[in-house]
């Protein structure tokens, strides 16, 4: 595992290079960017925007999105992977903070964990992106590169968010994911790392690096 200061390191050069990096989901609300989430498992930020698009428009809010129904919400949501369960967890959690929350989504994470398809990932996206909190939300793009830059050693998501919140202060914690996710998005990309635009390829110590 690479030691604290070099992992501090890569994170300033991250800051230098796009110190105010934001989520690429669309949203208009904290409920919107809720849903949009749950959306986003095993999905594209990119198709998830395209359907809720329209799906926005009609159903921004908990009651509304109740009101559509189950058939009406797969059938904006059809084009995204596994939708008939994402549509029904989106009614569930729809019909919940309905009933319990006054139609506001909740703003700590035992309550958001308690909603319908709502886990610890989701959460911390909501309440870092919406509620401005320092959590760190660990996808498949923050686990591998966690793991590929030797920041963690863990298996699981939660055991790299754990070793990650041990090193990070609170100013690189809140722009972390977002960090994270676009380079292995964009630039240490799983199949072709584009290690020439890399702007901490100095630190890479990965075989399969290119330069």
């Amino acid at each position: 595992m690479r030691n604290k200061k070099e992992i501090l390191e890569i994170m300033e050069i991250f800051q230098k290079e796009d110190p105010n990096p934001r989520c690429e989901l669309d949203y208009k609300n904290a409920f919107t960017l809720l849903v949009a989430v749950v959306l986003s498992a095993q999905s594209t930020d990119k198709g998830v925007n395209k359907a809720t698009k329209t799906l926005f428009e009609v159903a921004d809010t908990p009651q509304k999105m109740a009101d559509l129904g189950l058939e009406k919400i797969k059938e904006y949501i059809k084009t995204i992977g596994l939708y008939n369960n994402k549509a029904k967890n989106i009614l569930a959690l729809s019909q919940e903070l309905v009933e319990k929350y006054h139609g506001e989504v909740p703003e700590n994470r035992e309550a958001l964990e308690k909603l319908p398809g709502v886990g610890r990932k989701t959460a911390n996206v909501v309440l870092n992106v919406w509620f401005n909190q320092p959590t760190l939300a660990v996808d498949t793009h923050v686990m591998r590169i966690s793991q590929r830059l030797g920041f963690s050693e863990g298996k699981t998501p939660l055991a790299i968010e754990q070793d990650l919140m041990k090193v990070l202060p609170t100013e690189y914690v809140k722009n972390a994911n977002h960090w994270l996710v676009l380079f292995g998005r964009y630039i240490c990309k799983a199949q072709k790392p584009d290690c020439e635009k890399c702007p901490i390829a100095s630190y890479c110590r990965s075989k399969d690096k290119r330069i």
